[in-house]
């Protein structure tokens, strides 16, 4: 196993739920999704279309800091597009530059068009710990003769 590996692997590993909200909902209804499914964002689908992402920093940012009402306010309002997404064979390299990048924490992977499955920081972080731990252990397997060679 790479240390690296793709994203396809992480979708594969973590299962490809994906939680979603329509455009038209309400920034209270998100919040209480998120709060509900402990999770930290939200795909916004019109459709089978992806127009956006909408995060807890979202609403931070563009409702409670601005003064303005989650229930009256609808996530097309603050949500994050154009979304920032992913092909299922990109690296985990790329996939931690590019949320560097862009100062983002959810990434959506698409085949195509077809959302597939999201990743957060967090899942590429755990990744790439195991993956490191993996190779250490090998290591550690060889250099004490138990390795299969």
């Amino acid at each position: 196993m790479e240390i690296t590996g793709t994203i396809n692997a992480i979708v594969r590993e973590k299962g490809g739920a994906v939680h979603t909200i329509a455009p038209d909902a309400t920034v209270y209804e998100a919040i209480q999704i998120m709060a509900d499914r402990n999770i930290g964002a939200l795909l916004v689908m019109s459709g089978q279309r992806l127009v956006g992402v909408i995060s807890e920093r979202d609403y931070t940012r563009k409702i409670a800091l601005k003064g303005k009402q989650s229930k009256q306010t609808p996530v097309s309002e603050i949500m994050l597009t154009p979304v920032i997404s992913v092909s299922e064979d990109a690296s985990v390299e790329e996939c931690m530059e590019l949320m560097t990048h862009h100062r983002i924490r959810h990434l959506p992977v698409l085949d195509g068009d077809r959302v597939v499955g999201v990743v957060s920081i967090g899942d590429l972080i755990n990744w790439i710990i195991k993956t490191q731990r993996e190779v250490l252990n090998s290591m550690e397997d060889f250099i004490s003769g138990k390795y299969p060679g």
